[in-house]
């Protein structure tokens, strides 16, 4: 953390030297692409639940609700939150159905941003035996520096499996197929490839793009290398969920994969740090505005008890 606020610090200094122009470029190409990702997810909910009427601001407003509560949240607590707007705005909708969604969300996510790892691995931007040892900010010794806290967790976590394995059990075929209905867009191969994986590739070049210009922004140079390099650090901080938005772990990663590059260490913490905080902020304000207006409240904590006093939320 120490380190992360060394680069807040070097990121502050250099903010006379951001040029603005290309920072608004950045920001629009990040919102776009929320857009059509968002676009995406109400076609997968509207396969599983053919007779609702989903439109498209209620899951723009459910998506970016849970984008914004991921940034300042660690381990995905957002998708808490998606899940939680989208259901009040489909009717007799369940989480056991809503919950797959998410996961037909991220398939194509998945294998684009894997191709990219393997690009950089192949061309040996990436070599992964030196990259652990290499990400100065994540202290993963902790759980076992705080053993109690540790035990503790692991038994509540068990607790809950060995509960959930039982209800599950009691209610498997209801449950099964309410988990396969969230899988219903798989089915129709041409919707999925047209609903689906196109505007979802859309919403990557538009995030390829957000990078490019957030280098311009930042004196760094600007190219589609550098830009699927910053595209790797994204990804890989998803590895490391310790922290809102991935603060710190982007920073040593930026560090590492641009090695080498005649980039100053300084611009490049600048670079980094400023793309995290306009992001976090960009994502924060737009989750905000979204659980207002859907959720009548902006407590996360009441968010979560309400989701959790559903009926039977699987």
């Amino acid at each position: 953390m120490g380190h992360f606020l060394h680069a807040v610090g070097v990121f502050f200094h250099h903010l006379a030297a951001v040029k603005w122009e290309f920072l608004g470029y950045a920001v629009a190409c990040h919102v776009i692409k929320l857009v059509f990702r968002a676009g995406a997810w109400r076609a997968i909910i509207s396969a599983a639940y053919p007779d609702a009427d989903l439109r498209f601001r209620s899951a723009f407003g459910a998506y970016v609700a849970g984008v914004g509560v991921n940034s300042v949240v660690p381990a995905r607590g957002g998708d808490l939150v998606k899940l939680y707007l989208v259901k009040h705005r489909v009717p007799e909708s369940t989480y056991s159905t809503l919950t797959p969604t998410l996961i037909v969300e991220t398939l194509f996510d998945f294998v684009t941003a894997g191709a990219i790892i393997v690009w950089a691995m192949a061309t040996g931007v990436l070599p992964t035996h030196k990259l652990y040892s290499r990400i100065p900010t994540v202290d993963w010794k902790f759980f076992l520096r705080h053993e109690h806290f540790t035990a503790i967790a692991l038994g509540i976590v068990l607790l809950g499996a060995v509960v959930a394995f039982f209800w599950v059990r009691s209610q498997v075929d209801e449950f099964r197929a309410r988990v396969r209905q969230g899988f219903s867009i798989l089915e129709d191969r041409p919707r999925f490839l047209r609903s689906v994986i196109l505007p979802q590739s859309v919403s990557w070049v538009f995030r390829i793009a957000s990078l490019y210009f957030f280098l311009k922004a930042f004196g760094v140079d600007a190219t589609i290398h550098n830009a699927l390099l910053a595209q790797v650090v994204d990804s890989l901080a998803t590895l490391f969920p310790a922290t809102p938005g991935g603060a710190g772990t982007k920073q040593g990663l930026t560090e590492f994969l641009f090695r080498g590059r005649g980039v100053s260490h300084t611009l490049l913490l600048a670079f980094s740090v400023g793309m995290n905080i306009t992001i976090v902020v960009v994502n924060l304000l737009l989750g905000l505005a979204a659980i207002g207006l859907m959720a009548k409240t902006l407590s996360f904590k009441r968010i979560r008890r309400a989701s959790r006093a559903e009926e039977q939320p699987a």
